[in-house]
């Protein structure tokens, strides 16, 4: 691997990696108040879980993209441009939830979360199976949050 490929694969990552801080912003004054006050379903992880998780899939995200732009052929653009949309997808749930606490609007955001993410793997596989496949943790793990969202609405 090149120098040049290997800062295009380590800015991907750190792209992601960026908007996992934006997410931090909103997330971390909320866990000890609002969060904790909430009504959570039993199958509810405990919270140290979250942030090793999030960082394993934010990685990942990084890499399958970078996968994907190097392999510049027709297609890409489009691919990368359902990525970033996923990402602010992803960004925006952060904000929804934690920082204005509005669960059933973060519920409708993450149900549109979900459906960028499979459109972003279809494109992905397309031009990379290997950066599709990468995602596809992404994928569960966001389900398995839309699950909680929808209970801690129910449940509050």
């Amino acid at each position: 691997m090149e120098l040049r490929e290997i800062c295009a694969a380590a800015l991907s990552v750190l792209l992601c990696l960026s908007a996992s801080a934006i997410g931090s912003l909103f997330i971390f004054p909320s866990i000890p108040g609002w969060y904790a006050d909430l009504n959570k379903p039993f199958f509810t992880p405990p919270n140290w879980v979250f942030g090793p998780v999030w960082i394993i899939l934010y990685i990942l995200m990084g890499i399958a993209a970078y996968l994907v732009f190097a392999k510049g052929t027709k297609g890409v653009w489009d691919a990368l441009t359902m990525f970033v949309i996923q990402l602010v997808l992803n960004v925006l749930w952060s904000i929804l939830f934690f920082g204005a606490h509005w669960p059933l609007l973060s519920l409708v955001c993450i149900v549109a979360l979900l459906c960028a993410i499979v459109l972003t793997i279809k494109r992905f596989y397309l031009i990379s199976k290997a950066a599709a496949y990468l995602l596809s943790p992404y994928l569960l793990w966001v389900s398995f949050a839309a699950m909680l969202n929808l209970f801690v609405w129910m449940l509050n």
